[in-house]
């Protein structure tokens, strides 16, 4: 049934508060929610409230990620600019209403942003966040990407204004030839960012490390390699203090895409990658973050320090074995592929030894037989098995059931 002029739609309707959702967000239980008030429930004591969805009552992890729903919110705008202005509304509506910023309003705005003033950034930021048109008009300037750049990389600009600054390069879709001449132009953007990845603020740390991760795929390898430690040890710091969901997501994309550069990826394991995402999988996290961590360690065990790394940490191999056949068929992929590299550069008698004890032997001959595998990761386990066949095909801790699909 329509609403009445006026009336607010009833998906609109933040289910806690009954009001206009100013900031809607969504659970992981895919249902929505005005910030504001889903911050007080998740705040609030158990049993009146806390970890659990109010709607659907399922339990919600310690720090639930809460997505901000663009999309509803462009919706919410998009009802309030039709209302006519004689239309009857509550105070709550009457408060959001207004018109839709021009691009006059971005440019004037820009031009403050680009002095390294606070509130013209948060500004920007929310329209971007509420108004593609907006994010389009502010994307169309010219040099608007080098006048952001300058604010992080200001020493006179103040610590919010620089990640005021960065969070809106991160929420912008920058072309690769711009990121590579930003950090070309910008010589010292890896030490200012290096200072808001040490930010006691979560939310700027995680878009500290989305900006990372885009100029990391697309800077040219002289930045790369010239990267310093401290950098690469704060996006490290990121994986490690589960900073949020979409942090870490890109965090281990960046760090995936440092790797093919022996230097940076030596300088990368010498931080302590390697065991931040041992630790990561041994939390068992959703499937993506499963896979990029995968694919971020495969890259790292291509040197002799990062295999060295893995198998010293006590549940390495064994974490790395138990994702074969349990999570994707990517992340079996890339699982077989830690495991090749260990087993053809680093396997003394202890390593063989604890990957018979640890069932990754077990693992990689039913991964011969399963249909979760593609050809290449078959091929990669039937490679392993044989290399060490002699070893462990005696050995008294692999059951006779596996013994029985060990390649002949």
């Amino acid at each position: 049934m329509a609403s009445a002029p006026g009336e607010v739609p009833s998906h609109f309707l933040c289910p806690i508060s009954l009001q206009l959702m100013r900031e809607p967000v969504t659970l992981p239980t895919g249902i929505s929610y005005d910030r504001a008030a889903i911050s007080r429930w998740l705040a609030t004591p158990a049993p009146a409230g806390g970890r659990t969805c109010p709607v659907t009552r399922v339990p919600l992890p310690p720090q639930p990620q809460l997505t901000p729903n663009h999309t509803l919110r462009r919706l919410i705008h998009a009802w309030l600019a039709s209302l006519s202005p004689e239309a009857e509304v509550n105070e709550d509506v009457a408060a959001l209403r207004g018109p839709v910023p021009g691009a006059e309003v971005v440019v004037a705005l820009l031009s403050d942003a680009a002095g390294a003033q606070v509130e013209a950034l948060k500004r920007l930021r929310e329209l971007v966040a509420e108004c593609e048109d907006s994010r389009a008009v502010l994307e169309s300037q010219d040099g608007v990407f080098d006048a952001l750049s300058r604010v992080v990389s200001s020493a006179d600009a103040c610590s919010t204004a620089r990640e005021e600054a960065v969070g809106l390069l991160a929420s912008l879709r920058i072309p690769e030839p711009e990121l590579a001449g930003v950090v070309a132009r910008h010589s010292n953007l890896g030490d200012a960012l290096t200072a808001v990845l040490r930010s006691s603020n979560l939310k700027s740390r995680a878009n500290a490390a989305l900006l990372v991760r885009s100029l990391s795929e697309a800077a040219w390898p002289a930045w790369v390699i010239g990267l310093s430690q401290e950098l690469l040890a704060e996006v490290v710091r990121v994986v490690r203090d589960r900073v949020s969901t979409q942090a870490t997501k890109a965090a281990l994309h960046a760090l995936a895409a440092l790797c093919p550069y022996g230097l940076t990826r030596v300088k990368i394991v010498g931080v302590g990658a390697v065991p931040a995402i041992v630790d990561l999988l041994l939390d068992d996290p959703e499937r993506r973050v499963n896979e990029l961590a995968l694919v971020a360690l495969d890259r790292l065990c291509t040197c002799a320090e990062g295999r060295a790394e893995l198998v010293a940490h006590a549940a390495g191999l064994a974490v790395v074995g138990k994702k074969a056949l349990r999570v994707s068929e990517t992340a079996s992929e890339r699982a077989v592929r830690v495991l090749r590299s260990v087993a053809r550069h680093a396997a003394t008698p202890a390593v063989l030894q604890e990957m018979v004890e640890s069932g990754v032997v077990a693992k990689l001959c039913a991964a011969l037989w399963s249909q979760q595998c593609g050809l290449r990761t078959k091929q990669k386990a039937h490679e392993v098995l044989k290399l060490h066949s002699r070893t462990w095909r005696s050995s008294p801790c692999l059951s006779p059931k596996f013994l029985g699909l060990y390649p002949s």
